[in-house]
């Protein structure tokens, strides 16, 4: 238990720095790295594929039900793919944070399980 609460703790530190970290003043939407990194034309939202592909790997590993995979890599496909688009694309990735949600779904998931204590993640 104490492995998977520990893996977990991780998982939402790298989603806060990839979703959340930086506050935007003025307006307050907060972005991460994901954001500024897929303002990159043509490799930006395939570099931060990586870091979403290693939660899914993770999700996996620490026994996440198939159907809970399918979610996460379903959220992860439409975040790179619409992100892809230009303009629109980087508007719909500063909102849509798709690791801040795969890992609220593992840690939902984790929790039904009895597999991590139920509780608020770190990084809400």
């Amino acid at each position: 238990m104490t492995d998977h609460h520990a893996r977990l703790e991780r998982l939402e530190k790298m989603a806060h720095r990839m979703d959340t970290a930086i506050r935007v003043p003025i307006i307050g939407l907060r972005i991460g790295y994901d954001s500024i990194i897929g303002l990159i034309p043509g490799i930006g939202d395939i570099l931060t594929l990586a870091p979403s592909a290693w939660i899914i790997i993770e999700a996996k590993r620490m026994g996440a039900a198939p159907h809970v995979i399918g979610r996460m890599a379903a959220n992860t496909a439409t975040d790179t793919l619409v992100g892809m688009i230009p303009i629109l694309g980087d508007l719909f990735d500063a909102t849509f944070k798709s690791n801040r949600r795969n890992v609220a779904i593992l840690r939902d998931h984790l929790e039904r399980k009895g597999a991590v204590p139920a509780g608020q993640p770190r990084y809400a």
